[in-house]
């Protein structure tokens, strides 16, 4: 099979970026003049998917577009290129991440109820600053609590395209589970390096 004419850019492109790029990002990177049909770029990026199908990458549709990833079978070996492993996140810190990922969108409070414990300041900042979770609107309720509910950051780090590709709720039988699929990336972008983790702390006694 010929290669298309688009796939070596594209794929060029992909790697150079290090992060997810979507099909309009990729036309905007084309002169106008040269700029190729929306369906030519779509058909490289299907044809340089299945190039990778017995490799050691793949390349993945998340939220934010496409990008050239590790396979999570290969992440833990090649995690061992950086000296500074990533530290692993809190159990605390994922059955929050999990609530708001699944019941979203939630309060702090209703997260605290479900829990029977209240939530760290610690782990709520960790989220904010990780970008994995955002304020979407109010309870309609005394006080006006803010209903969280996770981001495009979320999916695209935990490679997922949209809340509709997470796990179902019977198929993660407890929280070992859960943290399985959410203690370490789904894919770590094979053009960049890992970012660095921070340590979230456990949650605060009522």
């Amino acid at each position: 099979m010929s290669q298309h004419p688009l796939s070596g850019v594209v794929e060029a492109v992909l790697l150079a970026a290090g992060r997810p790029v979507s099909v309009e990002q990729l036309l905007e990177l084309f002169d106008e003049g040269q700029r190729p049909p929306a369906d030519e770029v779509t058909a490289a990026l299907a044809e340089l998917q299945q190039g990778y199908k017995d490799r050691g990458v793949e390349l993945r549709e998340v939220a934010s577009g496409w990008r050239v990833q590790i396979r999570p079978q290969h992440a833990d070996v090649v995690s061992r290129l950086w000296q500074e492993r990533p530290s692993r996140y809190s159990r605390a810190l994922l059955e929050t991440l999990a609530l708001i990922a699944y019941r979203q969108p939630i309060t702090r409070g209703e997260i605290e109820d479900i829990r029977g414990v209240t939530v760290a300041t610690t782990i709520m900042r960790t989220l904010h600053e990780r970008n994995w979770i955002r304020v979407v609107g109010h309870r309609e309720v005394p006080g006006h609590p803010e209903l969280l509910g996770t981001t495009r950051e979320f999916l695209d780090y935990f490679g997922l395209k949209s809340l509709d590709d997470l796990p179902t709720l019977a198929e993660l039988r407890d929280l070992e589970d859960i943290r399985e699929q959410l203690d370490f990336p789904a894919a770590i972008p094979a053009a960049a390096g890992t970012e660095e983790q921070p340590a979230a702390e456990g949650d605060e006694p009522r």
